[in-house]
């Protein structure tokens, strides 16, 4: 019989989770998926079934047989009315970016924020029956932090918050007074103090963090980057052709301020100046589609050269990733967007191709700068993106495409991010004889711990 004395359980505070597809929820799904390994056993706390803009059945498969239990309950926010629809629309980037400030005015901290009451009852009810050791709470939405934090001051376990994008500085945040960004600050700072550790996913956001709230120290924010899973890749082959054609992939949906408009815009051009390369160079989109995209595809006469596929199951999306000779990653240029580094930048590192980056200086440019097979691009400059591609075809002609290398990619894989992650929980634990678990403190708001946790992405 295994020693039970050494399995831990730990809920996990998460409103995005399978079935919900895009790419917030592979965080997650991925560490639920390994923790058992490292000796923790999973306690999901999320929403319902509900209507989404993505939906994937098939990544709640990766859990079977797996020690994990999901608590699902209500929630009063806006996909509360579409839980008996399956796919919602996406919206254009105009009507998401009003309906985002709609929603952030009258919202504090969000519109999830009617998610909290159904989570708190569920959860103290379920650990009453069986007691977990930790709590987990990832953000966005950070609706997730105010119920970690609720939880953390009815059991006092400790309690770990996840940055996946930075809340008081996220770019797609505005804040129509100045009262709205005090709120916001006041409950971050709250939140901050509450936890026992948090994790950020790149140094941007651990840095931006640590500025802003002076309380913290430096080992009080860990770094536990995005990454991608080697268990999606197998079994999967290359299909390999030989017409010559340069396939450019883009997998990840479009929205706010993040549009395929100047990649389009200079795929045109290329075939303006070299009207030869209509028909070698195609880009293929898989994501959400939207209707405004394919208007402006048919606009510029490209209805040859793109091809929208629509959202994915991610297995699918994997396979396209091997298909593809280069893969295309998009990031917005505007406030706090240097701090984004986005799930799918891994995925790609996984897939080892050539990677196409139109990203501002930042976090996602800094860990591409290393992997060897990366270009760039400035996200807004058309003439820049057309000369690279009309230097992607002639490199892909020749067959000299640079490729990220594996040695640098396996650091970000989500196995052994996993393991750092049940690494941090342990840390937060100490077994006194009888057995019994003891909650310790961080820095700032209790005495300090004597060490950090360090991962290979957070040297200091």
């Amino acid at each position: 019989m295994p020693d039970t004395r050494n399995i831990h359980r730990v809920l996990i505070v998460a409103y995005y989770f399978p079935p919900l597809g895009l790419s917030g929820v592979q965080r997650t799904l991925k560490f639920v998926k390994y923790l058992p390994q490292f000796g923790w056993e999973p306690v999901v706390l999320t929403v319902e079934d509900r209507g989404y803009f993505a939906k994937d059945d098939s990544l709640l498969k990766e859990l079977e047989g797996l020690p994990v239990e999901v608590i699902r309950t209500p929630s009063m926010d806006p996909l509360h009315f579409f839980r008996r629809k399956n796919v919602v629309r996406m919206p254009s980037g105009k009507s998401l970016g009003l309906l985002g400030k709609l929603s952030q005015a009258v919202f504090i901290p969000d519109n999830k924020v009617g998610w909290k009451k159904y989570a708190v009852d569920a959860a103290m009810r379920a650990t009453e029956q069986h007691p977990v050791d930790a709590i987990f709470a990832t953000a966005p939405p950070y609706t997730d932090f105010l119920i970690g934090a609720e939880l953390k001051r009815r059991t006092g376990l400790p309690l770990v918050l996840d940055y996946r994008d930075a809340w008081l500085a996220n770019p797609l945040h505005s804040y129509i007074t100045p009262l709205h960004r005090s709120m916001h600050r006041h409950l971050e700072q709250r939140v901050l103090r509450t936890a026992d550790r948090i994790i950020a996913i790149n140094r941007p956001i651990k840095e931006q963090t640590l500025t802003a709230y002076p309380f913290l120290r430096h080992h009080d924010v860990q770094i536990i980057s995005q990454g991608f899973d080697q268990a999606d890749f197998e079994g999967l082959q290359r299909r390999r052709r030989d017409d010559g054609v340069l396939r450019i992939l883009h997998a990840g949906t479009f929205y706010y301020n993040r549009t395929p408009a100047h990649m389009l815009r200079a795929l045109r051009a290329v075939f303006d100046a070299h009207p030869a390369l209509r028909g070698r160079i195609e880009l293929h989109l898989a994501g959400s589609r939207r209707d405004e995209d394919v208007r402006h595809v048919e606009s510029l006469a490209l209805g040859d050269a793109v091809h929208m596929h629509g959202y994915l199951p991610h297995r699918e999306t994997i396979q396209q990733l091997l298909d593809a000779d280069v893969l295309w990653l998009m990031i917005g240029h505007g406030r706090g967007e240097e701090m984004m580094s986005t799930g799918k930048l891994y995925e790609y590192l996984g897939a080892c191709r050539t990677i196409f980056a139109t990203v501002p200086e930042g976090a996602a440019r800094q860990v591409l700068a290393k992997c060897g097979g990366a270009v760039f691009a400035p996200p807004d400059d058309e003439d820049s993106i057309a000369e690279q591609l009309v230097s992607l075809y002639e490199l892909h002609k020749n067959h000299r495409l640079p490729a990220p290398s594996y040695a640098y990619a396996e650091q970000f894989e989500r196995r052994a991010l996993s393991g750092q992650l049940a690494t941090l929980f342990a840390s937060l634990l100490e077994a006194d004889p009888h057995g019994a678990r003891i909650r310790t403190r961080v820095a700032g708001r209790a005495p300090a711990h004597d060490h950090d946790t360090p991962t290979s992405s957070d040297a200091s």
